[in-house]
């Protein structure tokens, strides 16, 4: 079965419990903050939103002054929710569009300085990894950047409770390389929502940037909770303290 496709079916049996207007989920906190200051300079700029889900994100950089921005979901209620919030509060040049990004040529050549996946790669495998990365390559302006971000690969094998963040691990970080690992992230509010976790090394990740084009150096990051976020909400936050949370990569386009 395609593993994109359980994607589909994991994110329209559960639009819903995505949808927001402000921060809900554990990754809303602990990485989305992080990565849009990552983004900037947003103002002006033209976006692709790869893997968008009902839209947070898109419409997170609409408000930071983007002219246009395309959110691209294989769910169809996903995107569905994205139109409703949309037509609830309407946002000019921001759209949304239901594809399978493993198909070729579905984005314009040169279209966008920026092309963001936030926890879109943890879904595929490491050939639709490279593929889409080779996707967001050609999508992007000389100078344009990819921006992503994943859950941190070594994460399944360090936390085994599941409060409020896990993923059920049956191999070792490198003999388990390709395998499917479900999870669970919760809300602010104690709900639950389903993840998965198709693992790649870190080096996977390196060696997709490399085979899609890109040359420069990229720029890492390991997100993890902070004190801040502890003194938020002890009992939510405190479990995943001093955890390598989150890898979030940015690389340039020469």
């Amino acid at each position: 079965m395609s593993l994109l496709k359980d994607a589909r079916e994991i994110y329209n049996a559960q639009a819903s419990q995505w949808s927001r207007d402000e921060p809900m989920l554990l990754s809303d906190y602990s990485a989305r903050p992080f990565l849009l200051d990552l983004c900037e300079p947003i103002a002006d700029a033209t976006i692709l939103d790869l893997g968008c889900g009902e839209g947070y994100f898109s419409r997170e950089m609409m408000k930071r002054g983007a002219k246009r921005t395309l959110g691209i979901d294989i769910s169809e209620e996903m995107i569905a929710t994205a139109i409703e919030q949309q037509r609830r509060h309407p946002w000019n040049g921001l759209d949304y569009s239901v594809a399978d990004l493993r198909n070729p040529d579905i984005v314009g050549a040169a279209s966008y300085d920026l092309v963001v996946a936030v926890f879109l790669f943890n879904y595929m495998t490491l050939e639709e990894t490279c593929q889409t990365m080779q996707q967001a390559f050609t999508a992007l302006r000389p100078g344009g950047r990819l921006i992503f971000s994943v859950p941190h690969p070594v994460l399944p094998f360090l936390k085994k409770d599941r409060f409020p963040f896990y993923f059920e691990t049956w191999d070792g970080y490198f003999s388990g390389r390709g395998n499917r690992f479900p999870g669970e992230i919760w809300r602010i509010d104690r709900v639950a929502v389903n993840v998965q976790c198709v693992h790649k090394t870190i080096e996977d990740y390196f060696w997709c940037l490399k085979k899609a084009g890109f040359r420069l150096m990229p720029d890492v990051h390991e997100l993890r909770i902070t004190g801040e976020h502890v003194r938020l909400d002890p009992e939510f936050f405190g479990p995943l303290l001093d955890l390598p949370l989150h890898l979030a990569i940015q690389v340039e386009k020469q």
